[in-house]
């Protein structure tokens, strides 16, 4: 039964009970009953009121985020509040019950010590139904919101995947567009900053290193332990890990091994991957033979490219004769090193079985190549460390990042020559021309490492660490988010082990350690208790045939509306733009 025929209803009985006169029950009924309806009817027109109330509210928590995302981004200015609350408010807010409708805006401009903020107060009345028989005809309403920008912080670091198959599907160009396009993120983020350092972006493109920079040689948070060794004690190549000698040379004929010999190393046969080059630099150019007396590199036994770990050695074995001579071979098939040799020396007669061939000993001693040859490559930190975020500590080796010469398809990606570069990452900045210019510069290079970009991301967020991130100010709210791009599952990281570039071992060891940084993330919170990161994850998936979900990619996101699986290249422009207007809410209102 609606509300005017219970009214009515409530009439008749009344003027029924009034011409009653059967006795004294019927007029004290009669008298009773009003308080009754009276109490049912004022909890029905509350519930009308609070369900009006409740509308408004939501409807003007709307209006002043978005007065504030207009006013902060240059679309408004301060006269306008006033209008434009209105007309939001009177488009969001439509309920039937509520009348004479109103909404008043007031405004105040950040200070030196206050943030901007705008106060939004509406009112409005509901007409009873019941309550006007007690007097009452109308209940009024009335909410407030208040917003407030300018002491929330924006700090943004994207990982972006600068691997060879961004090449392909017009990848790359969609990526450079979306975020450093007319209109792209770094367009939408820089609107919001009101002041510089309102807002900072950093840059870090990744393959299976990232680019730090060769300038940074010198910096105590590089990790030089697998730069410094030789190919024998490398420390983290597992099952790759190269014997020192190889191919036709025993251990003991290492000794034997000086200006002239053939390389001890044969690369790609299962011990070592990697041959000789003729000095100690990786320019240097492959050589079957160690350099003789008279040559520039004389003796210096060089190992080049290792096939395995996708990188070069940095230095060479130095030889020096002793005074020992000892037989190198007996009988008729001895040779003297393939006569090439120079401290060999034979007797007898060749081809008899006194033909004896005897050859000097030589001490060897690895030396490094300079740091300041390094081209800027660093690689996943040894574990557990490649899986937090952890700041260097020079007592503490493991947690510095190392050095590394990487080298895949032929180029050295970090290397300011190479004819496809792994871009450097940008930190924290705002300088919204640099950085596009940065994105723009990117290069499609190497094989998928998704683990280092996100580790990199989040120190580039790290308040004075390696990449020098600005000091956080302890009164003053920070939004720290990272958007991690990637356009294929991992491939290849530190330990060749774990994936040759093109696939993963058995269990994707990669994903599990990138499963366990994106874990650590997650969980880590502020001084306020609130979660320190915002991750977003995008995963381009154009293949053919589709590469999987990465499950990988997807549980990393913050949330499940902050994963993005997309098909064409087209949706990248379309998904930061999204990703840059939830980041404006962010921003602007708390």
């Amino acid at each position: 039964m609606t509300a005017e025929p219970l009214v009515r209803l409530c009439r008749l009985t009344l003027r029924r009970f009034a011409r009653d006169r059967g006795g004294n029950i019927a007029v004290t009924f009669a008298i009773a009953l009003l308080p009754i309806l009276a109490f049912l009817g004022a909890g029905i027109d509350y519930s009308r009121a609070n369900a009006a109330k409740s509308s408004m509210q939501a409807a003007l928590d709307s209006t002043a985020l978005m007065l504030s995302r207009d006013l902060s981004q240059g679309t408004i200015s301060a006269t306008d509040i006033g209008t434009k609350a209105s007309a939001y408010f009177k488009a969001l807010y439509t309920s039937p019950d509520a009348k004479n409708i109103s909404v008043t805006a007031n405004y105040t401009a950040s200070s030196s010590t206050t943030a901007s903020n705008i106060q939004l107060t509406a009112s409005g009345q509901i007409v009873t139904q019941f309550m006007k028989l007690a007097g009452f005809p109308t209940m009024d309403l009335s909410t407030k919101a208040t917003t407030t920008w300018g002491d929330v912080k924006m700090r943004v670091a994207l990982a972006l995947d600068n691997t060879g198959s961004m090449a392909s599907s017009n990848k790359m160009t969609a990526l450079q567009n979306a975020v450093a396009g007319s209109g792209g993120l770094i367009d939408q983020l820089s609107a919001l900053a009101k002041s510089p350092g309102d807002v900072y972006i950093s840059v870090v493109p990744f393959a299976k290193v990232v680019n730090v920079g060769a300038s940074n040689y010198s910096q105590n948070w590089i990790d030089w332990t697998d730069w410094q060794n030789p190919p024998n004690i490398q420390p983290n190549n597992g099952s790759y890990q190269a014997a020192i000698p190889n191919g036709s040379f025993t251990q003991a004929q290492w000794d034997m091994v000086g200006p002239g010999s053939s390389c001890p190393f044969k690369s790609g046969n299962g011990f070592s991957y990697f041959g000789c080059v003729s000095g100690p630099t990786t320019g240097s150019s492959s050589t079957s033979t160690i350099p003789k007396t008279g040559d520039a590199n004389a003796g210096q036994i060089c190992p080049g490219y290792d096939s395995a770990s996708h990188s070069y050695y940095n230095g060479c074995w130095t030889t020096a004769k002793t005074s020992t001579v000892v037989t190198y071979c007996t009988g008729s098939s001895c040779r003297c090193s393939n006569g090439a040799n120079e401290s060999c020396t034979c007797t007898g007669t060749s081809g008899t079985s006194g033909y004896t061939c005897k050859v000097n000993n030589y001490t060897k001693t690895w030396v490094a190549n300079a740091k300041s040859t390094w081209t800027g490559c660093v690689a996943d930190r040894t574990q557990p460390n490649d899986a937090n975020a952890v700041s260097p500590a020079i007592s503490d080796v493991t947690t510095l990042f190392p050095a590394n010469q990487h080298m895949e398809n032929s180029t050295q990606y970090c290397s300011s020559s190479a004819a496809t570069k792994l871009a450097e990452i940008v930190p924290l900045s705002y300088d919204w021309s640099a950085l596009k210019s940065a994105v723009n510069a990117m290069e499609p290079t190497g094989g998928t490492n998704q683990a280092i970009g996100l580790a990199w991301a989040v120190q580039s967020l790290i308040p004075n660490g390696v990449l020098s991130a600005p000091a956080e100010d302890a009164n003053t709210t920070y939004n720290r988010v990272i958007i991690l791009l990637s356009d294929g599952l991992n491939t290849e990281d530190r330990w060749p082990d774990y994936g040759n570039g093109s696939s993963q071992a058995s269990g994707n060891p990669i994903d599990a350690r990138q499963a366990l940084l994106c874990s650590n993330l997650k969980s880590s919170k502020d001084a306020k208790g609130n979660a320190m990161y915002t991750i977003y994850t995008i995963q381009v998936n154009t293949s053919s045939p589709a590469d999987p979900t990465s499950t990988v990619l997807q549980n990393c996101a913050s949330s499940p509306d902050k994963f993005f699986m997309l098909t064409s290249s087209s949706q990248i422009v379309t998904t930061f733009n999204s990703i840059g207007t939830s980041l404006s809410k962010l921003r602007v209102a708390k």
